[in-house]
């Protein structure tokens, strides 16, 4: 009787560990689909930084433009002037008083930078295997994406990294960065625009 209840819950376990498998499959194939699909996104979006040592929370907003082929521009607006733009192994970085032109093959912090930034906003870090560890759940509306660094450069900077899927569209609508001291800082994407054409001067480093 024991013997044939312990099969019966094993054979129980293993399907529902099957069943988790396949859905995650699912939505990663989504994800890739949408990610393959979206040659150009636009959109606003909100930055909330929560520091462990304060109580209060820093708001920054601004604007972001992405292209398929590695372009994007991180642009804030408010509480003050600042813009990332990333062209291929280029990255700039402007506000009001300077702006430095930065390698980034010459500089592993700013490639890493890039690369998560790049990744995260479509979705990509899930296909890295080499620098995540990633599952894949669906809560309410959304799909959850819970990546765990895996390199140690990585983990130097952050614990997790957790983005946010509508169900709707496959397409990130949240990145949660936590890092390695307990900071967490959340980007939320807003009126997201995407396969409309983009200026190349966005995207211009120089």
């Amino acid at each position: 009787m024991k013997k044939g209840l312990l099969i019966l819950l094993t054979f129980h376990f293993s399907l529902l560990v099957s069943l988790a498998q396949q859905g995650d499959a699912q939505i990663r194939q989504k994800i890739s689909q949408a990610a393959a699909a979206m040659k150009t996104m636009q959109c606003d979006f909100v930055q909330t930084k929560h520091l462990k040592m304060l109580s209060e929370e820093m708001v920054s907003k601004g604007r972001m433009c992405y292209q398929q082929s590695q372009c994007l521009r991180w642009e804030y607006t408010s509480p003050y002037d600042y813009t990332l733009i990333i062209n291929h192994d280029k990255v700039l970085l402007k506000n009001r008083q300077r702006q430095d032109v930065i390698d980034v093959n010459q500089n592993r912090f700013f490639k890493e930078i890039a690369s998560i930034m790049m990744n995260s906003v479509v979705g990509n870090c899930l296909n890295d295997d080499k620098s995540f560890k990633s599952t894949v759940t669906a809560r309410g509306g959304e799909w959850v994406a819970t990546l765990t660094p895996q390199r140690r450069d990585m983990k130097q900077m952050f614990r997790e990294i957790i983005l946010h899927f509508s169900q709707r569209e496959a397409m990130v609508t949240q990145v949660e960065l936590i890092e390695k001291n307990g900071d967490r800082t959340t980007i939320e994407l807003k009126n997201v625009k995407t396969n409309e054409t983009i200026s190349p001067d966005m995207f211009t480093v120089r």
